[in-house]
Formats: C-alpha cells, sequence, structure tokens
C-alpha cells in the first residue's frame, strides 16, 4: 500500500476529495498533517509521497520526483497567506512567522526583501495572530487559520498578490513528491485524475467545509475557485523556478534543483 501524507488544509481537499469519496478505486493510505510534516515524514521515509511544501523540494539531496499536472498554485491574490502589520510596513525588523509552511515563510522573506527592501528578524510562532503582534512588528498566518482572519483590520500584505505583482508570474505553494519508484504509472494517472474529478467538486467540498467554520459557504467557495489553481504548467514551472532562483540569491537554498517528474 502506498502510503501518502496529504497536508490538512482547504486548498488540498479538491487533490483528494475523489479518494475521500470512493470516486476512484485506490490502494492508497492517506494520512494528514501541517505542510512542514508532511515534508518531514517523507524525509524520514514515514511516507511514500506527500503534498510538501515548494521550498522543500529544493533542499532535498537527493531530490524528490513530482507528480505532473499539479500544483497548488495562485497567480494574484492567494486568500490564505497574510504578512499582518500594525505599523508602517516600511519600519518591519521582526516578523512572527507560522512555520507550518516554510514555502510560506521563505516567500516572506524573498518579497521583504526584493519587493521592499527588507531584512528582517524571524520569530517562529504558533498560528495565534494577536500572540503573534504582540512579540513582532509583523506576523504571518498561512492556510485554514488565515482564512478565519479575513475580517481582521489589521494592514496586511497578500503574498500571492505581492509575487505576481514583483514577477507577473504564478507562485506554486505546493505539490506531490515522493521518493524515486514510490509511485507507479498507474498510480500518478490516479492522482491526476482524483484532481481532475475535485475540480468539478469545488461547491460540494466548500459546503462541508463551511458546516465546521464560521464564514459563509460562498467565502470557501471563491478562494478555492477563484484564488486557487490547481495545474502544473510551463507558466507554473517558470514561478517555481523564479521562486528557487530569488530564494538561492538571498541564501534561502544551497542551489536551484531542476524540476524532476514522475512519468505516466
Amino acid at each position: 500500500m502506498t502510503r501518502l501524507r496529504v497536508v490538512r488544509y482547504l486548498n488540498t481537499t479538491p487533490l483528494v476529495h475523489a479518494f475521500q469519496k470512493g470516486l476512484i478505486d485506490h490502494d492508497f493510505d492517506l494520512a494528514y498533517d501541517v505542510p512542514s510534516e508532511c515534508a518531514s515524514k517523507l524525509d524520514q521515509g514515514i511516507s511514500d509521497l506527500g503534498i510538501i511544501p515548494s521550498i522543500e523540494y529544493a533542499r532535498r539531496k537527493p531530490p524528490y520526483r513530482i507528480v505532473p499536472d499539479i500544483s497548488i498554485s495562485s497567480k494574484g491574490p492567494v486568500g490564505s497567506i497574510f504578512l499582518f502589520h500594525r505599523g508602517a510596513l516600511a519600519r518591519i525588523e521582526s516578523v512572527a512567522l507560522d512555520t507550518s509552511s516554510r514555502t510560506s515563510v521563505a516567500l516572506a522573506q524573498v518579497i521583504l526583501k526584493d519587493k521592499y527592501g527588507l531584512d528582517i528578524v524571524a520569530v517562529p510562532h504558533p498560528p495565534d495572530l494577536d500572540a503573534m503582534l504582540e512579540s513582532a512588528d509583523a506576523a504571518l498566518v498561512i492556510g485554514d487559520p488565515a482564512l478565519e482572519y479575513t475580517d481582521r483590520p489589521e494592514d496586511r500584505l497578500d503574498l500571492g498578490r505581492e509575487w505576481t505583482e514583483l514577477t507577473g508570474l504564478p507562485f506554486v505553494y505546493a505539490f506531490w513528491a515522493g521518493h524515486e519508484g514510490a509511485v507507479s504509472k498507474d498510480e500518478v494517472r490516479k492522482l491526476i485524475k482524483s484532481k481532475d474529478l475535485g475540480l468539478d467538486c469545488l461547491g460540494e467540498i466548500a459546503n462541508e467545509y463551511a458546516v465546521t467554520h464560521r464564514h459563509p459557504v460562498s467565502l470557501y467557495k471563491a478562494y478555492l475557485s477563484d484564488h486557487l489553481q490547481y495545474p502544473f504548467g510551463p507558466d507554473e514551472q517558470a514561478g517555481l523556478k523564479e521562486f528557487y532562483r530569488r530564494a538561492h540569491r538571498i541564501g534561502l537554498i544551497e542551489s536551484e534543483p531542476a524540476l524532476r517528474f514522475y512519468e505516466t
């Protein structure tokens, strides 16, 4: 049985909804975690394939392979990766960082350095916005916790918007990756089919999520359908390579990796 480690966020649900609902016959064993732990479990060999933060692919030696045609990305506002700040942006010196996703932490550092000329002191912190803003000048909150903070009064940067304004490219937050030979061609095709079926069910996914969360269905549906994108085509690959280039330039990764895909 192939062990999959899945991010426990709304944005990944379209990728596995078909498995969860029995729409595809499969032999996958699905386990759920935050993005950083999905990467750690994959590295430790606890899982065979995981939805990992894109920065972690660049830090893996030897490199993983990537499932083609699937990413979690945005071109423009993403709606779930916010850098909140109460004072002037130019005066930010310290940032409380939700370390659940190492990619978002790296993206914040790239944006603040390349677009605003800021070098920051990083303060790791659980995703509690009030506590974060008491301990630092700004706070990075990502994923489902960030969705629940959309009506907060503080000024914020949407890092998806910031990236696309800076580069003109999509930003790739995460993708399926695993060890060489971890999945068969048939399993790769099932993962792609699951994504395609999930994209036909965004309304259903948003409805189910809204039952246990405080915002209306319309917010979660708009997030899935208007802010997020799930292909991994030439534009997404160009955006990912540009991220690696900038991350390497400021010392966040040792080198810029080639993109190596599983075969279908």
